[in-house]
């Protein structure tokens, strides 16, 4: 980057929050997908003064800038492909409102998801979007990719939760919605922004709705002998009216990875569900007797607990599976690919056997695990990521396993967004996309190259070491 532009942006930030050094650089090239790629600059803004100063310097130069959370994204959102500015976000982590008596708090894009939970349990509260990185999840980061987790099938998704939003586009800062639980006056551009994945503008502000807590939950654990039988499961639940706080489900693969990693102890069976019900007294109780009833005939085994250590024990581990997969075998990591399709309920079964039989046809090892309650799959891809051959084997799966979500009706991605690892496989009228990014942002300096804009495969600015990897390009298109 020239020296005339990191003079202006150090006439904006002051130089302690600024990082130019190799290793910082470094570092920020990564978040948790398989990409990596270096920025020519780091700026950690305080405020939405200083984010606005920088983005007009950005536009003014047509310099590419992304917005960083904690790097927590599993699909290369956060990577600056074409180099550029990474703003780092977690310093505007300021919760500046909480209205309980009007079901709503104001918060700044840095402040960590669990976090705002502590704060808003004082009052009996919380945010319910659940997602499995929610220790150290930015809620920027979340609206960025409209995440959510095991509880979006009660309680919904991040965008089901905005209520206003201040956004910095390239020219200038702008506010939509409000305070208020309804809205009915126009274009909501608020939630238009919710999965944009920093390609249009960047979050400084967001006024989200909040619920009160749940008085009780309890947790069944259902162990199953064929997986066809525990997705039956999942939509007979459903389709009796038993709507769960959480409905989880794990294949084999996933419970040999945490028991050998974590010891939880899960049972030794082809899949499980983990179902959580909450409510008052009254309709936990009747919601456990309601899914005893269901899954008697099909489950081989159901165990029953409201004591909150086991139940805390029991969400640990199935939080537990995308570490613990990267030790379920030698020289074997697990990749983040085809891990967030989204499906009908009734259709998960048939999907879960058409997993296996791609993994077995490429000689490769797929867990399959994810929120069944909502349609909600994750499968990662366990490889020795220096080979590159295996590189194109997965890549081969993954297409076909895409293939088979579409055949079931189902889409490329239900939480984790879509950036780089997912575009080939993106659904919808990308050319629509491409001419709203283009009507906001004119010269393309908003996280440029990811999603519709994305051309390539997959396998790209990977994070590992892989012979013949393809050339890297640094041109903004």
């Amino acid at each position: 980057m020239e020296r005339k532009i990191i003079e202006k942006i150090e006439e904006i930030i002051s130089k302690d929050r600024i990082f130019t050094d190799t290793a910082d650089l470094y570092a920020y090239g990564f978040d948790a997908s398989i990409h990596h790629a270096t920025p020519d600059i780091v700026i950690r803004p305080k405020d939405a003064e200083e984010v606005e100063k920088v983005v007009k310097i950005a536009n003014e130069y047509r310099i590419p800038i992304i917005a960083r959370g904690s790097g927590t994204a599993l699909c290369g959102q956060a990577v600056p492909i074409y180099g550029g500015i990474i703003l780092d976000m977690t310093g505007m982590n300021k919760i500046k409102e909480i209205r309980v008596e009007d079901l709503y708090c104001v918060v700044e894009p840095g402040v960590v998801y669990a976090k705002l939970n502590e704060a808003l349990a004082k009052y009996g509260f919380f945010f319910p979007p659940t997602p499995g990185s929610g220790d150290v999840c930015t809620i920027g980061g979340m609206l960025a990719v409209n995440a959510s987790g095991m509880r979006a099938i009660k309680y919904g998704a991040t965008r089901d939760y905005v209520l206003g939003m201040e956004i910095v586009f390239p020219y200038g800062r702008v506010r939509f919605g409000g305070k208020t639980l309804k809205n009915s006056s126009g274009y909501q551009i608020e939630r238009l922004i919710v999965g944009s994945e920093g390609t249009l503008g960047i979050i400084t502000e967001a006024t989200l709705r909040i619920a009160p807590l749940p008085q009780k939950r309890a947790v069944a654990l259902a162990s199953f002998d064929d997986v066809i039988d525990a997705g039956k499961g999942v939509a007979e639940i459903i389709g009796k009216g038993v709507l769960p706080s959480a409905l989880e489900i794990m294949d084999r693969v996933c419970i040999q990875a945490v028991n050998r990693a974590m010891g939880i102890g899960l049972p030794d069976a082809e899949a499980i569900l983990l179902i959580e019900v909450d409510g008052n007294e009254k309709e936990v109780k009747e919601n456990i007797e309601k899914i005893a009833k269901i899954l008697k005939e099909k489950a081989s085994k159901i165990e029953f607990t409201d004591d909150e250590q086991e139940m805390l024990k029991l969400w640990k581990g199935r939080k537990g599976v995308l570490p613990s997969l990267s030790r379920y075998g030698e020289n074997m990591v697990s990749v983040s690919l085809a891990d967030d399709m989204c499906l009908p309920i009734s259709k998960i079964p048939y999907a879960i056997k058409e997993f296996q039989k791609i993994a077995k046809k490429y000689g490769i090892i797929i867990g399959t695990y994810g929120h069944a309650g909502d349609g909600n799959l994750h499968t990662k891809v366990l490889i020795d990521p220096t080979k590159e051959e295996n590189w194109r084997n997965a890549e081969k799966a993954v297409d076909e396993i895409y293939k088979v979500v579409y055949q079931l009706n189902g889409i490329a991605s239900g939480e984790h967004g879509i950036g780089i690892t997912k575009a080939p496989w993106m659904n919808g009228d990308l050319s629509t996309m491409e001419k709203i990014k283009k009507a906001i942002d004119p010269n393309n300096i908003m996280n440029p190259g990811k999603m519709m804009q994305w051309k390539k495969g997959i396998i790209a600015y990977l994070r590992y070491p892989v012979k013949n990897e393809e050339k890297r390009f640094r041109t903004v298109t």
